[in-house]
């Protein structure tokens, strides 16, 4: 089973997650939100607010998968997705997607109140 960490108070991040539980087959995913829980997420060594900027999930195998490899993992596991994941797998459009990926979580983050509380939380 793939374990997906994501940030449930984050309306764009739960209404994405919604998407994907409405169309992946059952019993494939187990969805994390880690604002109700972060306890898992904990166990793996990651951080409250490194959790809440950066989706995270866990292969079958047990490895950690960390932002656009995060979402290629749940995308190679859609039907209409799996396309999607090849192109974004692809060597130059991957580190292409990782830029991009990394400016806008940092600008999520740095907009969304309750993220700032967990990274003013963890420096304290």
């Amino acid at each position: 089973m793939i374990t997906v960490f994501y940030d449930g108070k984050c309306g764009l991040c739960s209404k994405e997650i919604n998407h994907y539980r409405q169309i992946a087959p059952t019993d494939l995913f187990n969805w994390q939100d880690i604002t109700e829980s972060a306890d898992a997420l904990k166990k793996q060594g990651v951080s409250l607010s490194q959790g809440l900027k950066l989706l995270h999930a866990i292969d079958n195998k047990g490895q950690m998968h960390i932002g656009v490899d995060a979402f290629i993992l749940i995308w190679k596991q859609l039907k209409r997705w799996r396309v999607l994941a090849a192109l974004v797998g692809l060597p130059l459009i991957r580190q292409i997607a990782k830029v991009i990926y990394q400016i806008f979580a940092s600008w999520r983050f740095k907009r969304l109140q309750h993220c700032q509380l967990a990274a003013k939380q963890e420096r304290s």
